[in-house]
Parts: C-alpha cells; sequence; structure tokens
C-alpha cells in the first residue's frame, strides 16, 4: 500500500525499516467523552439481634478488598476504576510489583492500542510501552501521524509486571481481563490494536497463532480489532516490520470505512 506522505514520516517509516511505504496523515475530530457512572454504595451490614448480640463485622473499605467482581466493572467511573486497579490483590503479582501499570494516553481516543504484560521500565515507570519497544512503537504511531497523548489510548492486558518478564498466566490474565474491558466501555475507541500473542489471544478468546488471525479485522465487544505483533518481537525479527505495516494499514482503511459509512470521523 502507498500513499502520500511528508518527508518527516517517509524518515520516520526508515526508521522502521520501512521506506518503501507511506500513508496519509489523520484528520482528527472531536469526540464525546464517555459517560461516568458511579458506584452504588455498599449495603450496610445487618444489625445483630438482640437476644444473641454478636460482634458486628465492619464493612471492608474499597483500599481493604481485593479486586471488584467483574459484575462490578460497569459500575465503575474512570478513576474508580484506576483506584481499583492501584488496589488490587487478587493475584501474588502485586508483591512484585513496584508500580501499576494503568495506561496512558487521549481519554478520547480513535485507537486503543494493547499490549501484553508491563516489562521492567514500565513496572518502574508506570507506564506501558517504554524502552526500546516503545520508541518502536512511538515511530509506528508517527508515521500515520499519531502519538500516545493525541487520539491514541495505550494498556496492557496484564496492569502488573509477572516477575522476571516471564509469560502470564492464564488466570492473572483472566483476573485483570475485567479491568481491560471496563477500559475499552469507557474510552470507547473507533478501533483497537492488538499487539504480541497473550493480548491477541485474551481479546479474542483464542488460542490461534498470530500468523493466522492476522489479515483480517475482528470484533471486541463490538469495536472493530486488528492483530499485530508486539513491538518487542519486531525488535528481535526485523523483517516482520513489513507485516506489522501492513496492520496498521488495515487498521488505517477499517477507520477510513467509518468514516465513509458516516459513523463517525476515521481519526486519520
Amino acid at each position: 500500500m502507498t500513499l502520500a506522505l511528508d518527508e518527516r514520516r517517509r524518515a520516520m517509516l526508515a526508521e522502521m525499516g520501512l521506506a518503501g511505504f507511506s500513508v496519509l496523515p489523520p484528520a482528527h475530530a472531536e469526540r464525546t467523552p464517555p459517560a461516568q457512572v458511579q458506584c452504588a454504595p455498599p449495603s450496610p451490614a445487618p444489625r445483630p439481634a438482640p437476644v444473641q448480640p454478636q460482634p458486628r463485622q465492619p464493612i471492608a473499605s474499597p483500599a481493604a478488598t481485593a479486586t471488584p467482581p467483574a459484575g462490578a466493572m460497569p459500575l465503575l467511573s474512570w478513576e474508580e476504576l484506576r483506584q481499583a486497579v492501584t488496589e488490587c490483590r487478587a493475584c501474588g503479582l502485586c508483591d512484585s510489583r513496584t508500580n501499576t501499570v494503568f495506561g496512558v494516553g487521549d481519554p478520547q481516543p480513535d485507537w486503543l492500542v494493547v499490549g501484553e504484560a508491563p516489562g521492567e521500565q514500565e513496572d518502574l515507570q508506570g507506564e506501558p510501552f517504554v524502552g526500546q519497544a516503545g520508541k518502536l512503537l512511538d515511530n509506528m504511531l508517527r508515521a500515520i501521524g499519531l502519538d500516545r497523548q493525541r487520539k491514541v489510548y495505550i494498556a496492557n492486558v496484564l496492569k502488573c509486571r509477572p516477575p522476571g518478564n516471564r509469560n502470564p498466566d492464564p488466570a492473572e490474565v483472566a483476573q485483570c481481563e475485567p479491568f481491560l474491558r471496563r477500559q475499552v466501555e469507557l474510552l470507547r475507541p473507533k478501533i483497537i490494536l492488538a499487539m504480541g500473542r497473550f493480548a491477541v489471544q485474551s481479546l479474542l478468546g483464542s488460542a490461534e497463532p498470530i500468523g493466522r488471525l492476522r489479515g483480517r479485522v475482528h470484533r471486541y465487544q463490538g469495536v472493530p480489532l486488528v492483530v499485530t505483533y508486539h513491538p518487542a518481537y519486531l525488535l528481535r525479527n526485523l523483517p516482520e516490520k513489513a507485516k506489522a505495516w501492513a496492520d496498521l494499514c488495515l487498521a488505517l482503511e477499517q477507520l477510513r470505512g467509518q468514516a465513509d459509512t458516516g459513523s463517525g470521523s476515521s481519526g486519520l
């Protein structure tokens, strides 16, 4: 795919090793901010019967609870969700983390980029996709006229770093997935870019490899989803960058199709 592109973005593509590709810069439009829904207050504990007094059990405060049950997630506003992630003690990852990694970017995005789990630098800084993989992601976004603070939100499936950067356990992914699901509901992105095996398999509920899921548009909660490789993988497998560029172009085409059918601005 070849579209017009200025010299600055040609240089960015050259840095990705894809100097032969180019796309049109995006046009941006206003978005209505996501609705904020307040949590219902907890029900008070029943009074003890006067004939057999029992010590009353205090109602647990949010800071003392583990992850809210999945059914309670739709009640959380954005700030309440962030606080729930910070206070989560539902799995063993909380014992080794430095920071939770909630996400970063535009709260009214067209694009939602979903990675797998925080690494060492992400854990230290509390921000997803930093280090060399983050630089490559930034270059990929700039090549299509975006950045991590404008029309893009970046998050991970896991909000805590697995010790030693090991692969996430299925139970850990399942525990964190409700957080991501609520983020999608509140952000209301127009396109999701799932990067890496664990992000793809978690969002799509599929065990198929990325190579078999690429090249077509999937859906997550009704939002179009495009599968691609994780930037860390691309740094180890440079020839695959061309495939990742094709995936970005597929996502761009999907957004243009939304604009052509009158479903909103394309964010291109």
